[in-house]
């Protein structure tokens, strides 16, 4: 079982800035203003030989009870109560505060083994701040610069001390001897994100998943920040789910904490695999749903569409059917995407919505034989010739499927920047139909076959 620490502290001491250090990526968002950090954040460190699991977590802060930073606390709680060690973090520059003070008692209730970390202690200032820490009671204060790497041979050996020795592992093969079946792959977790515009119930969705208060929700719009990645288990399937920031338009965003909360939320879905765009069922398909939409599609991600808030609807015949009539008519370049009308809040519809994103994956996995596509490439274009452009037409040879994730196609032809785009588009909508590849994103590439007498220079007259 993996080591845990918490990093705790007040706000804006760069507890987030040390648990990027420790993961070795820019997972956490880091910004001058406080209070940056809200949900909970898991990573797998490293620091040396030591491998362990760190968590991000709020800042301590005191707040009216029911409110936001009072919820915030909780997860602060929750997490002091899943590690097996803490990191007491303080400014050094800063110097001692009050608030340094009261929440060194409560780390030291936590009944768990404290290392107090004086970070930002470059420099003569940080070097009197850490000094005064001594007076917190918690043992010699580590000192270290998070954000330039200073300090962490001290820290190591301040870790070294807390955990366990690791246990000897059998040498294993290289990697690359190994080969990975299809039920191996099978079973790796599928990474999704949850996107959406903001107040669109994404964290209320996954709080629901889990089946419990992971996740901070509130009613005003804004409160995630981070992209904050959870493991779920669903019917023994595992899945990574990202939840992310509303998504506004740009001319709206103008934090530059917003800014940096909407570029997480962006990386999210770059990395994710399928992507499920929220809308309030009773504001769907507005402009802003279109562009994200657009976006997922341009990324090449398999997208499901989950229409929130369903509870709320009156319950009309053939509404369903409306909601898919209405997906195909605004979103025409993921044509068939499924669509599911959920309520995270009630949990209606979670069962479809999980199959749902299980059959995107698989679509969005899917390769097509190369004598079956050839088939249907012969028909189409018998079906449907491609224009002549200025007077000349056309040849187009032949098409084979280069990969998956999403299904990529490259066509031989001749003259492949004559070909127009309404043409592709036609034999785009003829493979979704023809191999069933609803709503996954489909790239089609022109590539002129070799002239072989392109070398001989015609004879003068």
């Amino acid at each position: 079982m993996s080591f845990t620490i918490a990093i705790i502290g007040r706000p804006n001491v760069g507890k987030s800035t040390l648990f990027n250090r420790l993961v070795g990526q820019k997972l956490a968002l880091v910004d001058d203003e406080p209070g940056v950090t809200r949900d909970r954040r898991e990573g797998n460190a490293r620091l040396g030989d030591l491998e362990f699991t760190v968590i991000d977590t709020a800042g301590l802060d005191e707040g009216a009870k029911g409110s936001l930073t009072a919820r915030m606390q909780e997860q602060t709680e929750t997490a002091i109560g899943l590690a097996d060690a803490l990191m007491f973090v303080i400014d050094a520059r800063a110097g001692l505060t009050p608030n340094d003070r009261a929440f060194a008692d409560f780390a030291r209730r936590a009944n768990k083994p404290v290392v107090l970390v004086a970070n930002k202690s470059e420099g003569k200032h940080g070097e009197i701040g850490a000094m005064e820490s001594y007076a917190l009671g918690l043992g010699d204060p580590i000192q270290i610069s998070a954000e330039h790497g200073e300090g962490m041979s001290d820290l190591y050996d301040a870790l070294r001390v807390l955990m366990p020795e690791p246990v000897e592992e059998p040498e294993e093969f290289d990697d690359d001897d190994v080969i990975v079946s299809d039920e191996e792959l099978a079973q790796r977790p599928i990474r999704v994100a949850i996107v959406g515009r903001p107040n669109a119930g994404k964290s209320t969705l996954i709080n629901h998943l889990l089946g419990e208060e992971r996740l901070l929700t509130s009613a005003e719009a804004g409160t995630t920040r981070d992209s904050i990645s959870v493991e779920i288990t669903w019917q023994g399937r595992d899945f990574r789910v990202f939840d992310t920031a509303g998504l506004r338009r740009r001319s709206r965003i103008e934090e530059k904490l917003e800014k940096l909360s909407v570029a997480d939320a962006l990386r999210a879905i770059r990395f994710a695999e399928v992507v499920v765009m929220m809308m309030d069922a009773q504001n769907r398909f507005e402009e802003q749903d279109l562009r994200i939409a657009d976006l997922i599609e341009r990324e090449g991600r398999a997208i499901v569409l989950a229409v929130n808030k369903w509870d709320l609807m009156e319950r009309k015949p053939h509404l369903i059917s409306a909601l898919r009539s209405d997906a195909d008519h605004w979103l025409p370049q993921v044509k068939g995407a499924p669509i599911v009308a959920v309520s995270g809040l009630m949990g209606e519809g979670i069962d479809r919505l999980m199959t749902a994103i299980q059959d995107a994956y698989a679509v969005w996995n899917k390769r097509v034989p190369t004598a079956a596509l050839n088939r249907w490439f012969e028909q189409a274009v018998d079906a449907n010739p491609p224009p002549a452009v200025s007077g000349r037409r056309l040849k187009l040879n032949y098409i084979t499927q280069t990969k998956g994730r999403p299904p990529s196609f490259v066509l031989f032809c001749s003259r492949a920047d004559a070909v127009p785009q309404s043409y592709l588009r036609y034999l785009t909508n003829s493979l979704r139909e023809a191999f069933d590849l609803p709503g996954t994103p489909i790239r089609i590439t022109l590539r002129e076959k070799a002239n072989p007498f392109a070398h001989k220079r015609r004879r003068p007259s």
